[in-house]
């Protein structure tokens, strides 16, 4: 089948960011979440994305009027499906949440539809049935998108194998290199390396060990990286990586869990939020004098 229309289910940091490329893409995208000011923040993100782009040089002022051109904005569901080709679905990383709103998708959206999750963690299987539509259903995860141009593409037991070569497909034409999972993993492959270092700097932290901004110092000059273990979860999202660690049993992730949730708790969820393990915009990491205070 020929994507034409997109719908983004849910406009957080990677929603947003998905969106914004697909429409660059020439792809006419939808966006969907539940409140009409979920969706007027979605729009500062994706100015101030322009804005880096173009400064960047890789976006041009023309590309930029025709990619606005090819965004709509709903909070009505129904209407948001009622043209659709392909969805991407990036609400919150909680099993209740998903499956409520994939059980609405299932509902209303067209027969050609493809369904797929950008979960980070959770199975393309938890939620395939509950769509109605398991065999068009498939885990499709980005990471970054503009800088970080992997996409995952995890398919379920059922999915039907016609659309891992379209996804690989569309994958391509956003900009994106895409990589088969063959098997159903929490974490997909980046993911699943990620979390072995973020939870190694949770023990790090959780067990007084070493500070949070040595943490991040020893990881950045060994590697040679501009953002450490905390720096990363902050553009995450405590409350992501909350939701993550939480499920984990071991003694230390329930510990780190619980470092994680009095940030949550006082509302310091990270980038988005302007503060979480460091204050943005301006976080101390990117100071010249991190490395060396």
């Amino acid at each position: 089948m020929q994507i034409k229309n997109i719908t983004i289910i849910g406009t957080g940091n990677l929603g947003t960011r998905i969106g914004l490329q697909a429409a660059i893409s020439g792809y006419h995208v939808i966006f969907y979440d539940i409140s009409d000011s979920a969706l007027e923040k979605a729009k500062i993100v994706i100015d101030k994305i322009i804005f880096q782009l173009i400064k960047a040089g890789t976006l041009t002022d023309d590309k930029k009027q025709d990619a606005l051109s090819r965004i709509n904005y709903s909070t009505h569901l129904k209407s948001a499906l009622a043209e659709c080709d392909f969805i991407s679905e990036s609400v919150t990383e909680e099993l209740a949440i998903k499956e409520k709103i994939w059980k609405q998708i299932g509902e209303l959206a067209p027969v050609k539809t493809i369904f797929t999750t950008n979960t980070s963690y959770l199975l393309p299987s938890q939620l395939a049935n509950i769509s109605g539509r398991p065999d068009k259903f498939c885990a499709f995860h980005f990471h970054d998108v503009f800088y970080a141009r992997v996409v995952d593409i995890m398919p379920h037991p059922t999915t039907d194998p016609s659309l891992i070569p379209l996804l690989q497909e569309l994958g391509r034409s956003l900009n994106q290199v895409p990589v088969i999972v063959k098997k159903e993993s929490p974490g997909y492959i980046f993911n699943f390396m990620l979390m072995a270092v973020l939870g190694a700097a949770g023990r790090l932290k959780t067990k007084d060990i070493a500070s949070i901004e040595d943490i991040d110092r020893s990881w950045m000059v060994n590697f040679h990286m501009p953002t450490g273990p905390f720096g990363i979860i902050d553009n995450i999202g405590l409350d992501t990586a909350w939701h993550v660690v939480k499920e984990r049993e071991d003694a230390a992730s329930q510990a780190f869990a619980k470092l994680l949730k009095e940030y949550i708790d006082q509302g310091k969820l990270g980038e988005k939020t302007g503060e979480g393990f460091y204050k943005y915009p301006k976080p101390a990491y990117r100071d010249p004098g991190f490395i060396n205070d």
